[in-house]
C-alpha cells in the first residue's frame, strides 16, 4: 500500500506490498523484481484485447522463462526486463520457486475460470485461490526479512488472504462486469442472491452480503496483525501501514452502506492521517 519512490506505482497490483522508503535498501532491487514478475503476469491475464487462450498460451510461455530463470541469468528472450533482475533475487536471496510457481498458477486460473464463467463453489475454494495468489507474497517478504517461523508464515496468510479479500469486495462491480465472480455461491445463496447475476438481487440483499464478506476478511486482518511485532524494524512499519490500509478500506466500504456492486470505494487523502495514528496505535 506504499509506493515506492524509484520504481513502480503500487496502484497497478494493489495488495502487492511494493518496496517503499521504509523498505531497506538492500532489499529493493528484490522486492522490485518480485513485484514486476507478478505484475507481468498480471498484465498476460488481465489486460488487452488476448482471447483466453493466447493468455494461458503466454503464461505458460511465462512460467517456462520462470524455469530457466531458477537456473541462471539471460535465458528470457521477451521478458528480458522481468527474468534478469528476478533471476539475480533468486540467486541472492535463494528465494523459494514453489511460491513464485503458486503466483502463476493463480492468474492462469483467473483466465480459466473468466473463460468458463465460473464462480467459487464456497468459502474454501477461494481460500485455497487466495493461496496462491496472495499468501506467496508475504511468504516471499517474510523469507527475505528472515523470518521463518510457523507462527508468523500463518499470520501472514491470514494477512495476504485478507488483503486479497478486501480487493475483492472492494471491486465487485468491475470484476463482474470483466467475468469474474469472486462472492462464494454458498454465500450467495445463504444471503437469497443469486450467484448468477447478483447483481439483479434486491439492494438489501448485496449489501447485507457485502457486509458478510467483509466481517470475514476484518477477522482475518485481525488474526494476522501480531505479525507487525514479529518483523523487525522498517519493516514492521511498513507492515502497520499495508494492516491498516486494508482496514480503512473496509471502512470506506462500510460508509458507503456495503453497495460495492454500484460504488467502488478508495483510499483518500483525508485518510492517510486515520492510518498513521491506527499504525502508531498498534
Amino acid at each position: 500500500m506504499t509506493a515506492n519512490p524509484s520504481a513502480t506505482p503500487v496502484e497497478h497490483y494493489e495488495n502487492f506490498p511494493v518496496a517503499s522508503w521504509l523498505c531497506p535498501p538492500r532489499l529493493r532491487p528484490a522486492v522490485a523484481a518480485i513485484y514486476r514478475f507478478a505484475r507481468t503476469a498480471d498484465d498476460l491475464a488481465d489486460e488487452g484485447p488476448a482471447s483466453p487462450a493466447r493468455r494461458l498460451a503466454d503464461l505458460a510461455e511465462y512460467r517456462a522463462d520462470l524455469a530457466a530463470a531458477a537456473q541462471g541469468p539471460g535465458r528470457s528472450a521477451r521478458w528480458p526486463q522481468v527474468f534478469g533482475p528476478l533471476a539475480g533475487a533468486m540467486a541472492d536471496w535463494r528465494l523459494p520457486l514453489p511460491l513464485l510457481q503458486d503466483l502463476l498458477s493463480a492468474f492462469e486460473q483467473d483466465v480459466a475460470k473468466t473463460r468458463d464463467g465460473a464462480a467459487y463453489r464456497d468459502r474454501d475454494e477461494l481460500l485455497e485461490y487466495c493461496r496462491r495468489s496472495a499468501n506467496p507474497v508475504g511468504r516471499l517478504m517474510l523469507h527475505l526479512y528472515g523470518v521463518g517461523d510457523a507462527a508468523s508464515m500463518a499470520q501472514s496468510d491470514s494477512i495476504c488472504t485478507a488483503l486479497q479479500l478486501i480487493n475483492f469486495w472492494q471491486d465487485i462491480s468491475q470484476d463482474l462486469a470483466r467475468g469474474r465472480r469472486y462472492l462464494p455461491e454458498s454465500d450467495c445463496r445463504a444471503h437469497g442472491v443469486d450467484p448468477v447475476l447478483p447483481a439483479a438481487a434486491p439492494p438489501q440483499r448485496r449489501q447485507a452480503l457485502v457486509r458478510a464478506e467483509c466481517e470475514w476478511a476484518r477477522e482475518l486482518m485481525r488474526a494476522g496483525a501480531p505479525l507487525v511485532r514479529r518483523v523487525p524494524g522498517r519493516a514492521g512499519w511498513e507492515l502497520r501501514g499495508v494492516v491498516q490500509g486494508g482496514l480503512r478500506i473496509l471502512d470506506r466500504i462500510a460508509a458507503l452502506g456495503f453497495d460495492t456492486f454500484a460504488h467502488r470505494p478508495k483510499l483518500r487523502a483525508l485518510d492517510m492521517p486515520v492510518i498513521a495514528a491506527r499504525m502508531l496505535r498498534m
